[in-house]
């Protein structure tokens, strides 16, 4: 089940934000959880539990204890206000169940919201910096039907896509949209989505696209990727770039060079290019000399020599972006795996003690939905922050799932307590300052910029 957003602009006030935050999270767990429930089939008449009631707990239950036992979603049923067995709750994870908790991830996701930037000029150089990237969660094979994977020697697998795309200025998040594991990036639902003049989209090679490259470039927007191999490269005299050997040629350690990229697109861009350590050669060249061992083929002698190089492609102009500030933020492209890190590490989204499909489904929703609500409050305290650590976000979530819980019936209690949790987070959930290896929040200050 696919939906993508609309983009909306950012909210400016922090308490706005605060009472957005409680509205949405009581339009999802509420009104659209006892609407799908009803619609779906799973709540076919009034019961003890709920739709609304079910989702509170499988959220709760795992924002409080990812590793959640049955006495955990029993415990987190009783502080949403149902008394229910651990037998009770086993029989709810059902097919529908699953089918109910996927509709209403769908609907969070449509709860779309954004903060007030930090105060970075390079970021302020654009209308948004979107990042794309996706990540996989491998499933039990009798879920193959429902999420296939990537055929095996083994036979059929099961695995679940996540696709998201966050504009890292503002915090805005699009997604997770689910896809099977087997469905390729170039087939992202926002691999097609309109960006705005003007903004700045960094994603990895499995979206680069010639023609969605050209399609930006004449729509206005901008964008820095990595160079795909065998992409064929031309000056801008139209003369074929024999890119290994235009490499040996400048010592440099950072360079750029005008080009145009594409057989037939030929889209003016900027080549980057920065010599990376011995070390760093030496491992990439181990992996593409594994990964081709296990193909049973022989690795490229191109492909070997450029590994002593980053290559990346832009069409910012240098007038707005230096080759300096481009290698900066070409890294930014890695604060979407730090997402798909805390997902999968801290909130543990990929983890569950069940081996009944139907349940490990309904978890895998319930955390999802979940992961959405704690990024919603990192906006809350955390975002407009550029040193923001969202492990610590999500860790002082946990201590106020309870909290929140109790507060959700009641509007003005939970936005009180959103207001206490939103003093916690500015309060605690900062990153270290780094010497040896500088955050990318200090990479980014030292382009000029300030902590707020």
């Amino acid at each position: 089940m696919i939906w993508v957003p609309n983009p909306i602009k950012p909210e400016v006030s922090l308490m706005n934000t605060i009472t957005r935050v409680a509205e949405r999270m009581q339009a999802v767990l509420f009104d659209a959880a006892n609407r799908l429930a009803v619609e779906l089939g799973f709540v076919k008449r009034i019961r003890k539990i709920t739709g609304s009631l079910f989702a509170q707990a499988m959220v709760i239950a795992g924002l409080s204890s990812p590793q959640t036992s049955y006495t955990d979603l029993v415990q987190s049923a009783a502080a949403v206000g149902v008394a229910i067995s651990a037998q009770g709750m086993e029989q709810r994870f059902t097919e529908k169940a699953a089918r109910f908790l996927e509709h209403l991830l769908a609907e969070a996701v449509k709860q779309v919201m954004a903060s007030r930037p930090a105060a970075v000029p390079v970021l302020q150089r654009f209308q948004g910096v979107f990042l794309r990237d996706s990540t996989v969660i491998s499933l039990p094979v009798a879920l193959a039907k429902t999420w296939p994977g990537v055929g095996g020697s083994r036979g059929a697998t099961a695995a679940l896509k996540l696709q998201v795309e966050l504009d890292f200025r503002t915090g805005q998040l699009y997604g997770p949209a689910l896809q099977s594991g087997r469905t390729q990036d170039q087939r992202s639902p926002f691999q097609q989505r309109p960006l705005p003049a003007g903004a700045l989209h960094l994603a990895d090679l499995g979206y680069f696209n010639l023609r969605r490259l050209a399609r930006d470039h004449r729509n206005g927007v901008f964008w820095i990727t990595r160079l795909k191999a065998g992409t064929h490269l031309y000056t801008p005299e139209g003369q074929r770039i024999d890119l290994p050997a235009w490499l040996r040629a400048h010592p440099e350690a950072e360079f750029e060079q005008t080009v145009l990229v594409g057989a037939k697109e030929r889209i003016p861009a900027r080549l980057l290019v920065q010599r990376v350590p011995q070390e760093v050669t030496d491992q990439r060249r181990r992996r593409l000399r594994e990964y081709a061992r296990k193909k049973q083929v022989t690795p490229k002698v191109e492909t070997l020599a450029l590994a002593e190089w980053s290559l990346a492609i832009t069409n910012v102009p240098v007038a707005r972006l230096s080759l300096p500030e481009a290698l900066v933020l070409s890294a930014v492209r890695w604060q979407i795996e730090l997402l798909f890190k805390l997902w999968k590490s801290y909130l543990q989204v990929d983890e569950w003690r069940s081996q009944n499909p139907w349940r490990i489904l309904c978890e895998i929703y319930a955390k999802l939905i979940g992961a959405v609500m704690v990024h919603w409050l990192s906006l809350v305290g955390a975002w407009e922050r550029v040193d923001r650590s969202l492990p610590k976000v999500a860790q002082a979530v946990r201590k106020f799932a309870v909290a929140l819980a109790l507060a959700l019936p009641h509007p003005d209690e939970l936005i009180r307590t959103l207001t206490r949790l939103q003093e916690c987070i500015r309060a605690t959930c900062k990153m270290n300052h780094r010497k040896k290896h500088p955050n990318t929040y200090q990479r980014l200050l030292e382009l000029g910029g300030t902590l707020t």
